[in-house]
């Protein structure tokens, strides 16, 4: 595997690039104040720009060590509308763990799906991944539908693998698409 770090990718109607100190309003608009779009995540909203600002000084930072992590705008309104990102990396088996978010005001448009697929691509190409896999809370059935839609395979569920929010335990399904499916 070749480490590439986050590169701009260019889709049609999107630009995946670095995240920026500048977008924190944006962010924050769209991604840091939903509480709707932390429902199936291990996250909560920010609460306030402040926290939100900490967050991209963060992320900013982890830029020098090779890490994936894309913001998401939108060609449109140039603004930041989500992210997609690397959780985990095991350069030791090519293989890695995706993870995303999108603005709830951009669901059911294709654009996540348009992502992934772009995000899998580089992986498999320019990093030299060979697998690239998933996990979903099973009542998140949007972000199933990305996965189904970008090619990846329904592998099995985990009964009980991460406790909510709310503090009850949720199943996981687990997906993957291997480079030859890509």
């Amino acid at each position: 595997m070749i480490q590439k770090g986050t590169k701009s990718i260019e889709t049609g109607r999107l630009l995946l690039r670095n995240f920026e100190k500048n977008d924190v309003e944006s962010f924050f608009s769209c991604c840091g104040s939903r509480v709707i779009l932390g429902q199936y995540m291990s996250w909560t909203p920010h609460g306030n720009i402040k926290i939100t600002k900490r967050i991209l000084d963060i992320i900013t930072e982890s830029y020098k060590n090779d890490t994936y992590n894309w913001a998401i705008v939108s060609k449109n309104r140039n603004e930041v509308i989500g992210s997609i990102f690397v959780k985990s990396l095991f350069p030791e088996h090519k293989c890695c763990e995706i993870g995303y978010y999108l603005c709830e005001d951009f669901w059911g448009k294709g654009l996540m799906t348009e992502a992934v697929v772009v995000v899998v691509k580089f992986l498999f190409n320019e990093v030299g991944v060979h697998r690239v896999q998933a996990f979903h809370d099973i009542q998140n059935i949007a972000s199933e539908r990305v996965l189904q839609k970008s090619g990846f395979r329904l592998e099995g569920t985990m009964r009980h693998n991460r406790i909510r929010k709310d503090g009850s335990f949720s199943d996981v399904n687990i997906w993957a698409i291997l480079n030859e499916e890509g």
